[in-house]
């Protein structure tokens, strides 16, 4: 798998949490033997015994039920281990949802979109009426998760920093994903300078958010910039669907280009169905912005 990837052209990659453990061996002899360098993974790696598709979700950080936090615990600890083993630098985290059992908020912001297909959500009165009072919804209902979701990640900044290891903490592209998008910077403040905490971009969630008038791009990154680790990098097409080649949507990827810095960990994450030539030619547009952007 690893030596397919070098193949590719590229030097290093992350692992994401769709490894099972019966890959580990392979993996760990080819970094050992130098065929590929492990920049990041993605929590849970490697997947809890007996799970064998890719489950990021499985166990949350926001869950008030004491067996699955410890499960949460369990299994990032075991994720931070192995990230320290193969010398990663960021683990890459989901940090939970608001549970909505019947009427979720995002139900009706879809409703509406679908009912009025022509409309803008940055600026429609009514749908921007109704992405109000979603927005109260979810802020009404998340005290308890939220709260759960910083005691959590309080719970694994030492052990994550012990190890070297940055803990980045996606956006989500979700309504009722957490955090809300306007949230970060306070997560950040609450968490504290020191914190091993920073910020993880996804153009993809990005981008579906902004389908949904919840953000504008350029604004967002610019708010999180200060905290920024590292982006997973795809695009969206007309049909709404991420995880596309670079190009093949309408995501402005000069725009992503200029808040990248030499120190920020630079990912593609594509979809499985991606041929080799796209992800080569993907590979090839993605160095030419970074050549462009610090020459």
């Amino acid at each position: 798998m690893l030596k397919e990837i070098a193949d590719l052209g590229f030097t290093h990659a992350e692992l994401s949490h769709g490894i099972r453990i019966l890959l580990l061996p392979g993996i760990l002899r080819a970094v050992e033997d130098g065929v590929i360098k492990i920049s990041s993974t993605h929590n849970f790696c490697p997947l809890p015994a007996g799970v064998s598709q890719a489950a990021p979700n499985l166990f949350e950080p926001s869950a008030t039920d004491h067996k699955e936090h410890d499960q949460w615990l369990r299994h990032t600890k075991r994720t931070l281990d192995f990230s320290a083993q193969i010398k990663a630098q960021v683990c890459v985290l989901h940090l939970g949802s608001v549970k909505f059992w019947f009427l979720p908020p995002s139900r009706k912001l879809k409703a509406y979109l679908e009912k009025n297909p022509t409309v803008v959500a940055q600026t429609d009165p009514g749908y921007r009426s109704v992405l109000r009072k979603a927005g109260e919804k979810m802020r009404s209902r998340m005290g308890k998760a939220w709260k759960q979701t910083l005691a959590s990640l309080g719970e694994i900044n030492a052990y994550a920093a012990e190890r070297g290891i940055a803990l980045g903490c996606e956006n989500r592209e979700k309504f009722e994903e957490l955090p809300l998008d306007d949230d970060f910077s306070a997560m950040f403040e609450a968490l504290g300078e020191n914190s091993a905490c920073g910020y993880w971009h996804d153009t993809g969630h990005a981008d579906i958010k902004v389908s949904l008038g919840v953000i504008n791009h350029q604004e967002h990154l610019a708010k999180n910039a200060p905290r920024l680790l590292g982006f997973h990098l795809h695009d969206v097409n007309a049909k709404g669907k991420d995880h596309q080649p670079i190009g093949a949507g309408h995501i402005d990827f000069e725009m992503i280009s200029s808040f990248w810095q030499p120190h920020h960990l630079l990912t593609l994450e594509l979809s499985p169905r991606t041929s080799p030539e796209d992800v080569m030619a993907s590979r090839l547009k993605i160095q030419d912005l970074i050549a462009k952007r610090f020459g």
